[in-house]
């Protein structure tokens, strides 16, 4: 079974480089956060609809790796994987460049429910999350 549970394709705009020629390292953010906002379209739910009832999911920690630079005009692969543990889910995200799969970027990315500005479950994530998260096996 894969780790990954969704994929998009995006291409690398002139604009996203730095002086140096390579992918400003804030922008590995942008195209995870349109990866997650990708996976929510594919799962059912909208993003600013859930807004409207009271229910925002919020990052509250990011672990971020850069491997390989990105340069303009590289299309790459954002793949994404997801588990939850307690109130939190857990986002892997990884980047690869398209034309020879070189691993560019590694994401781990938590998130956090705030119904009506608390911490909470939302129901309507886990039910529309529930067929991408990888049961875990009782011992």
């Amino acid at each position: 079974m894969s780790k990954y549970i969704f994929e998009t394709r995006m291409e690398v705009r002139d604009y996203e480089c730095d002086i140096e020629g390579i992918v400003n390292n804030a922008n590995y953010l942008h195209y995870t956060e349109h990866t997650r906002h990708r996976f929510l379209k594919h799962a059912g739910l909208s993003f600013a609809r859930m807004h409207e009832k009271g229910v925002d999911a919020v990052v509250a920690r990011m672990n971020l790796a850069f491997k390989t630079p990105l340069r303009c005009d590289d299309e790459f692969i954002s793949r994404m994987g997801l588990r939850k543990e307690g109130v939190r889910y857990i986002f892997t995200h990884d980047i690869y460049r398209a034309n020879d799969e070189q691993l560019c970027f590694h994401a781990t990315v938590e998130l956090v429910c705030l119904i009506n500005g608390r911490l909470g479950n939302s129901a309507d994530y886990d039910r529309a999350f529930a067929p991408f998260i990888a049961q875990e096996t009782p011992k």
